[in-house]
């Protein structure tokens, strides 16, 4: 028996590989859930999703667009047609934009809080009302960031989202706890995803400087991500509600 043994669990953004709604699903996916993964990616997620069914496990992918309300309504609508509930969600969903304040622009912002807060807020709305349909004793996880935490380099929108997203599943928590629903925001320090790889290109030494002052020395992998995610889903977290699970090697403890 896995961890997350016949749990369903959607995982948004999981579409790019190294990335960690990638890593997430397979996680799940090995440890015995019925993974759904969705992407703006469409190819990208049923890649992921023929990865897992190739190595044993179940999955299923749908394109989504996490920053719209009606494509919320229709996956939602579709897990209960088809599975019944939901146990598990994991908004994953982001994007970065790096800029020093003075180069941002008024969309710049707009869109980052778009896709890395607002679209948190429509996935968690729509886990929490189909979770208490239901009865199911859920989790929510909503990806953060050491950003959130402390001061971060040109991130200022980035780190802006990141915190709402901090802030926001701290109230969810509180609004759901008696119902048994958790939710809890896991912060990611640096990891060696395609996002970071990209912003490292074009910011090589801000990257660099950031890097070589992790106390453990390196980038961590994906799949310390997934470690997290797959403990805040399962049982082995089930008084854990409210919480900020930080994984970066060290990074913010300075």
């Amino acid at each position: 028996m896995g961890l997350v043994q016949d749990k369903i669990c959607l995982v948004t953004g999981g579409a790019s590989n190294p990335g960690l709604g990638h890593a997430i699903a397979h996680k799940f996916a090995a440890e015995g859930a019925r993974v759904i993964v969705t992407d703006m990616d469409k190819a990208g997620a049923a890649r992921t999703a023929k990865e897992i069914t190739a190595a044993g496990g179940k999955a299923v992918s749908w394109r989504q667009d996490v920053t719209v309300e009606a494509e919320w309504d229709s996956t939602i609508t579709q897990i209960k047609s088809d599975f019944g509930r939901l146990d598990t969600l994991v908004n994953n969903a982001g994007m970065v934009i790096l800029k020093p304040i003075e180069d941002f622009t008024l969309e710049d912002f707009n869109r980052q809080m778009l896709v890395n807060m607002t679209s948190v807020f429509l996935g968690t709305q729509r886990a929490v009302a189909l979770m208490r349909d239901t009865n199911t004793k859920g989790s929510i996880i909503n990806m953060s960031s050491v950003a959130a935490l402390v001061g971060v380099y040109a991130v200022s929108a980035y780190a802006a989202s990141k915190a709402g997203v901090l802030g926001f599943t701290k109230a969810i928590a509180a609004e759901t706890a008696k119902q048994g629903i958790r939710c809890n925001t896991i912060h990611p320090g640096m990891i060696a995803t395609n996002m970071n790889a990209q912003a490292s290109e074009e910011n090589a030494a801000e990257y660099e400087a950031i890097t070589s002052a992790i106390p453990m020395g390196y980038m961590g992998p994906p799949s310390t991500i997934a470690d997290a995610a797959l403990f805040l889903a399962s049982d082995l977290s089930s008084y854990v509600t409210g919480t900020q699970l930080v994984v970066d090697g060290g990074m913010i403890n300075q």
